[in-house]
């Protein structure tokens, strides 16, 4: 089957291709690495959820769960690496479509008014949850403080979103049928809070 470029940011497609290695290189990238940003995180849980135990990720809920887990906090991780070690080369890197100084300053207002809570709030809101651990690096956040709140913010996002779309295709067995929906209804969801952050803090982006 011939598959678009389009396509292959769709989370069905991603697992229908790549299994659970692509779900979790990809829930790796988009918590850390900052060109992951525009990665599916939240809506490719949930689908993740509803195809586990398919032939698509034949695994029980639990190794699904945990797997993803220990991918979400790696890539973390090493997004707090990355920022530790890149602090003076962000400022000096030119802007891009996957680098935009904005980025950062958005990430900067999102932790200034949560605090170390923006490890898990933050988990919620795509870009922010991508570079969080990165401004982490950046300002030098105790390691051992990021590591218990790294491993809790991705514990809180990992569990309802999977778990929530296990149990809906348990419910519904016949709602993986309309992923395309799905996929559109929870990007809408995943993306209100975060257009909302992103209006209040619009000055920073011009």
């Amino acid at each position: 089957m011939e598959i678009f470029l389009t396509d292959l940011l769709r989370p069905e497609t991603i697992i229908e291709y790549g299994g659970i290695g692509l779900l979790l290189f990809i829930i790796f990238a988009e918590t850390g690495l900052f060109f992951g940003f525009f990665l599916p995180g939240d809506s490719l849980l949930f689908v993740a959820g509803l195809l586990c135990g398919s032939p698509y990720l034949p695994f029980p809920l639990w190794l699904l769960i945990t797997t993803v887990v220990a991918a979400a906090f790696g890539g973390t991780t090493v997004g707090y690496g990355f920022g530790f070690w890149a602090k003076g080369y962000l400022h000096q890197r030119k802007e891009n479509f996957f680098y935009r100084k904005s980025y950062i300053e958005i990430t900067k207002r999102f932790y200034q008014k949560y605090g170390m809570m923006a490890f898990i709030v933050g988990r919620f809101l795509p870009l922010v949850r991508t570079f969080v651990p990165i401004l982490a690096g950046i300002v030098r956040i105790d390691f051992k403080k990021f590591l218990f709140y790294n491993l809790l913010g991705a514990v809180c996002w990992v569990i309802p979103m999977i778990s929530s779309g296990y149990l809906l295709g348990k419910s519904f067995p016949g709602i993986t049928d309309h992923l395309d929906l799905i996929v559109l209804l929870m990007i809408l969801l995943s993306g209100i809070p975060f257009l909302v952050f992103w209006k209040r803090n619009r000055s920073v982006v011009r």
